[in-house]
């Protein structure tokens, strides 16, 4: 079977992709990832054949404005401000994004379509085509349940009718693209209008769109009142982990003491990722632990030279240079389970 995988964003967009593609491909199945164009050689470099899609949204997001307002967002009524924010730029960039996913689905000739929410075009290609779709989710943000509320909103004791609801508000910020969907519909694949194009949940013929979610039952049980088309897989973790090696200078640092807290930034710090650092490090201080913070692909991305799949060629250096203290010390990119595995008691 011939897979198209589309997903777009920052790395934490894009390496559990790569993960689940070289899965499916382990599986037998032809597999495509389509992403943002900075990340080619990361996914080619995996074994895994490359769709091009626009880097026009990662540089709108690495602009002074696209820091600035990702810096300013709490939460999902946060990132619905900064959407709403940055709608005049992101515009034109999501009509590029259409047009580029389309492109890769025709040479790909997918039989069935895996994609990232963000990814408007996913479902509508798939339908284009008369093929499967299936939507694919590393955090638990597109199916209501009475559980938990929406990551990034608050826990309020209202009951379970408030936590379905906050789903409701999160899906607002998909709203403001129903008509630019609906356009690419028509013009470019010849279907009609449909209602919530943006955040599509249901196939043509009325059955809602299966879900992934690539999250561990051991982590996050599985909800009881998620529906049957609703899975949790386990995490796609990519299996690279014995080719890597701590640092010297990390091995010391834990052996020096207890074990430390793991504190991530993941790919997105804002305009100042020294700051947060050093905020870390005070609360570090003041809770008594010693740390490690993984600044990953954002405080390295502005402070060390990168390779072209947008990862550091410094894999590690002392706290001190980041603001940290003492008791603090910082990774660079590393696989999952060995930073956590680093940070577990002896």
């Amino acid at each position: 079977m011939r897979i198209l995988v589309i997903t777009v964003g920052s790395r934490g967009d894009v390496q559990p992709y790569v993960a689940l593609g070289k899965g499916l491909q382990s599986a037998g199945h032809d597999v495509t990832l389509a992403t943002c164009a900075r990340f080619r050689s990361f996914v080619t470099d995996q074994g895994l054949a490359y769709g091009q899609l626009s880097d026009d949204i990662l540089q709108l997001l690495d602009s002074a404005a696209g820091r600035a307002a990702m810096e300013e967002t709490t939460g999902v009524l946060g990132a619905v401000r900064t959407t709403i924010r940055l709608a005049r730029q992101a515009n034109p960039i999501n009509r590029r994004l259409l047009a580029d996913a389309w492109a890769a689905a025709r040479q790909a000739k997918p039989d069935l379509v895996v994609y990232h929410p963000k990814v408007l075009a996913g479902p509508h290609i798939a339908e284009r085509l008369g093929v499967p779709v299936v939507l694919a989710l590393p955090v638990p943000v597109s199916v209501p349940t009475g559980d938990f509320p929406l990551v990034g909103l608050p826990e309020l004791p209202l009951g379970r009718w408030y936590n379905r609801l906050t789903y409701r508000l999160g899906g607002a910020g998909y709203r403001m693209y129903d008509g630019m969907v609906n356009t690419f519909r028509r013009d470019t694949l010849g279907l009609a209008k449909t209602s919530g194009a943006a955040l599509t949940t249901r196939l043509p013929d009325g059955r809602p769109i299966p879900v992934l979610h690539g999250i561990s039952e051991h982590v996050q049980p599985r909800p009881a009142d998620w529906p049957e088309h609703v899975h949790l897989t386990g995490y796609w973790f990519l299996d690279d982990a014995a080719r890597w090696q701590p640092p010297a200078a990390l091995v010391d640092f834990i052996e020096a003491g207890d074990p430390p807290v793991y504190v991530g930034f993941g790919s997105m710090a804002g305009r100042d990722p020294r700051r947060l650092t050093r905020l870390v490090g005070e609360a570090l201080r003041q809770a008594g632990v010693r740390g490690i913070v993984a600044t990953g692909w954002a405080a390295w991305r502005r402070s060390s030279r990168q390779t072209p799949s947008g990862t550091s060629r410094r894999p590690h250096t002392t706290g001190s240079s980041l603001g940290c203290p003492p008791s603090c010390t910082t990774v660079g990119p590393a696989p999952p389970r060995r930073r956590f595995a680093l940070a577990s008691p002896r």
